[in-house]
């Protein structure tokens, strides 16, 4: 198959997901990069990659939590915040000390966002970030 046809499956299959699928794929993407680099951490650069992924996801998180068409209630966004602070100083930790035992509890944190979202069908059309319907390219950037 080529490239440009799975390109095109990959973005079909996108458009047919609910927020919260695309959040715990990007949860589970974030673990399964954080897990391998964790394998490799002579390969700095691919430790490093897979911290620049988490951090980004994390980032994006924060971005739409503090946005004012956020549906969360104010409580969970503050728990979530208050989650995204933590995972920000540990990826900080994991990247100056290279120890792969720092990612432990990064991929711990992703991968249960991410069972919590596959597994939550009474809310299922909001996500962590908390928007009812993904916005024109937000979806595809997690």
């Amino acid at each position: 198959m080529s490239k440009d046809k799975i390109a095109a499956y990959q973005q079909q299959q996108k458009r047919n997901l609910s927020p919260r699928e695309i959040e715990a794929m990007a949860f589970t993407k974030a673990a399964v990069l954080l897990e391998d680099a964790k394998g490799k951490s002579k390969d700095i650069e691919e430790y490093a990659k897979a911290l620049r992924f988490n951090h980004l996801l994390w980032t994006i998180i924060q971005a739409d939590l503090t946005e004012p068409a956020n549906q969360l209630p104010p409580e969970i966004k503050a728990n979530v915040m208050s989650l995204s602070i933590f995972v920000d100083k540990q990826t900080t930790k994991a990247m100056r000390s290279s120890d792969p035992k720092d990612l432990d509890i990064l991929i711990t944190i992703n991968r249960n966002l991410a069972a919590g979202l596959r597994t939550n069908p009474a809310t299922a059309q909001t996500g962590v970030a908390g928007a009812a319907q993904p916005e024109a390219g937000r979806a595809e950037s997690a």
